[in-house]
């Protein structure tokens, strides 16, 4: 969103919640870019604790985020379910439109793993004026393909060769479970490296150049659920093997809607014997998504009107999907 919002030359101030200041990377093109503490949900081997998550609540610090936001001089305020911004422009009757994933759950889309916590925190954890949902299919509901940003399909695919991000794993287990596999190379990120004693084990620390450059040649990867990734692993045409994180409503349900689609393969537990099965399968599927930024971009800059069933129809059916076997790339 942000190459096209400079691109169309719209004046955006960009503002990061969720992370301590020195989890933050790649952010040369934020320029200016603001952080606050907002909120985050607290997680322990793989799984979401809404306990521990209410304990660590800094309501006081959240409150006076929202107030210290001063949106005069701005037109809009976009949230991609980011709390503060969309509780301040809420609160400062500012119109605020919001951008993700998390806006398709408003509609009848695959769901797993809810409950009342989880159906709250859906609706109120940054409440929108208008919200646009986003999924790697349809569904037959009003919302549009991802926003991703990837380079052009891979000329040539290293068919052992397999990138890792479980960011909610022990970096130690996550070495463990692999080493059995020697005749693959696992490529994993983390923001915790550790020493891999194993040659077909290489641990990276997070950067996005260095994991666009492993994913764009890999074969597949071994990723928790979540959206963005499972979004430039579709547009690569990787396949994916997902571990949603537990307790987790939308992860849950993107796997779901994964096995659903025929788009990739889950496992809810590291489980070896199901890391096997996956990486001894060698079909994938690839799926060219139009530059939905663009769209948003010019749909704002147009005010966005209403969205209406042809406008959503004829960006899907510029949507392309391809089952494709690496053993014969």
């Amino acid at each position: 969103m942000a190459k096209e919002l400079y691109a169309a030359g719209l004046e955006v101030t960009f503002q990061f919640t969720g992370r301590p200041a020195d989890k933050y990377f790649d952010m040369d093109i934020f320029n200016g870019h603001q952080l606050r503490t907002g909120l985050t949900f607290y997680t322990d081997n793989g799984q979401v604790s809404y306990l521990k998550t209410a304990r660590d609540l800094k309501p006081i610090s959240f409150i006076r985020d929202i107030k210290a936001l001063d949106f005069t001089g701005y037109d809009l305020v976009i949230s991609d379910f980011e709390p503060v911004t969309a509780w301040a422009a809420k609160i400062h009757k500012k119109t605020v439109l919001g951008l993700g994933h998390q806006y398709a759950f408003r509609h009848k889309i695959p769901r797993a793993g809810s409950d009342p916590i989880a159906e709250r925190v859906m609706k109120y954890f940054a409440p929108v004026d208008i919200g646009i949902g986003l999924h790697w299919h349809h569904f037959g509901q009003p919302i549009l393909p991802p926003i991703i940003d990837t380079p052009k399909t891979p000329e040539t695919i290293i068919n052992n060769k397999i990138v890792v991000y479980l960011p909610f794993e022990e970096t130690h287990d996550v070495i463990t479970l692999l080493s059995p596999f020697t005749n693959f190379e696992f490529h994993i990120y983390t923001s915790e490296v550790v020493p891999s004693p194993f040659g077909h084990i290489i641990c990276n620390p997070l950067s996005r150049h260095g994991f666009q450059k492993d994913l764009y040649d890999c074969a597949g990867i071994i990723s928790n659920a979540g959206f963005e990734l499972a979004s430039e692993a579709l547009q690569l045409g990787k396949k994916i093997l997902a571990k949603p994180l537990h307790a987790q409503m939308e992860q849950i349900s993107n796997a779901a809607a994964l096995q659903q689609l025929g788009y990739g393969h889950v496992m809810y537990d590291m489980d070896s014997s199901v890391i096997e099965h996956w990486l001894h399968d060698t079909c994938a599927t690839r799926i060219t998504y139009p530059n939905i930024a663009q769209v948003l971009v010019q749909w704002i800059k147009d005010g966005m009107p209403e969205m209406d069933t042809d406008f959503i129809e004829n960006i899907w059916n510029r949507v392309e999907v391809l089952k494709i076997d690496h053993q014969h790339n």
